[in-house]
């Protein structure tokens, strides 16, 4: 309703307006001046109302006005190209139940619209060809300048992106090769370690056999005696001092014999067993 009223209202304005300027008479202004003036306030008056028109009501609007010089003056809310075909299009085709010259001219116009479309293609496939160095034997020396112009632009073109990819690529290896190292320098750092640990253990493991030893010998200095020394022979030549000991200093002994194999195995390695071959060799400890 608002939108009616203010239209309703516009006509009003310009029928008063018309009404106080009074009638012009329709024909060409002589006056060169005068008649430039007139034509640029028609102009933009003509270009507003087709403004106008194609807002208010949603149209496709196309609009071409040459002046008098010859000047192009164009409006159109869509594309003055485009609108032109269209008028083309429904000129040219018209309705189905039409003249059958209607028929006739869209079928000439479809005719030269596919030539024109298979001309196009023709060409493509020609320029193709001599991009590839094929069918160059009917071109002029301007058109073989003109195409190795084209060429060497695409040359160009293709080996500053080839740089380019090798540039990324380059860096991305540096980039690799720096990861790589700081790998390598963090896995050496980690060896190290574990071999001064495992040193360390090491010296621990013979710090406590020897130290095994030494109590073994203070509690029982006679297991290091050979009986052989008071026994020549006979059958006391095999005689173990274990037999003369104590019951409760053997008990005691084998006690402490069982800590040490409990501590040994917390450690990771055994002694080797009074009497045995290792023991012969290496009375204090085998790893």
């Amino acid at each position: 309703m608002s939108f009616l009223l203010k239209e309703k209202e516009m006509i009003i304005a310009a029928g008063i307006a018309s009404m106080g300027r009074g009638r012009i008479e329709i024909k060409r202004i002589e006056n060169n001046t005068s008649r430039q003036v007139t034509f640029c306030k028609r102009r933009n008056g003509l270009l507003k109302k087709a403004y106008e028109l194609s807002v208010l009501c949603d149209a496709e609007v196309a609009l071409i006005v040459f002046s008098s010089r010859g000047r192009l003056y164009e409006y159109a809310n869509n594309s003055v190209k485009a609108t032109i075909e269209r008028y083309k299009k429904a000129h040219t085709v018209g309705s189905s139940s039409g003249p059958p010259l209607l028929e006739h001219n869209a079928q000439q116009f479809y005719q030269q619209e596919s030539a024109k479309l298979r001309n196009q293609i023709q060409m493509l496939q020609n320029t193709n060809r001599h991009l590839v160095g094929d069918s160059v034997g009917n071109l002029s020396l301007k058109e073989l300048k003109q195409l190795e112009s084209r060429l060497e632009k695409g040359i160009s073109k293709i080996r500053a992106r080839k740089s380019e990819l090798l540039a990324a690529e380059i860096s991305y290896m540096a980039k690799r090769e720096t990861e790589l190292q700081n790998d390598h320098m963090t896995l050496r750092t980690k060896i190290e370690e574990g071999e001064q640990q495992l040193q360390q253990v090491t010296v621990a493991r013979s710090v406590a056999a020897a130290a095994a030893a030494a109590t073994n010998l203070e509690l029982n200095p006679f297991l290091e005696m050979d009986t052989k020394c008071f026994f020549t022979g006979g059958p006391f030549a095999t005689l173990d001092m274990k037999c003369f000991l104590p019951g409760s200093l053997q008990q005691m002994l084998e006690a402490q014999q069982r800590q040490m194999l409990a501590t040994e195995l917390n450690l990771g390695y055994q002694l080797a067993p009074p009497g045995s071959d290792a023991a012969d060799n290496n009375p204090h400890h085998q790893f």
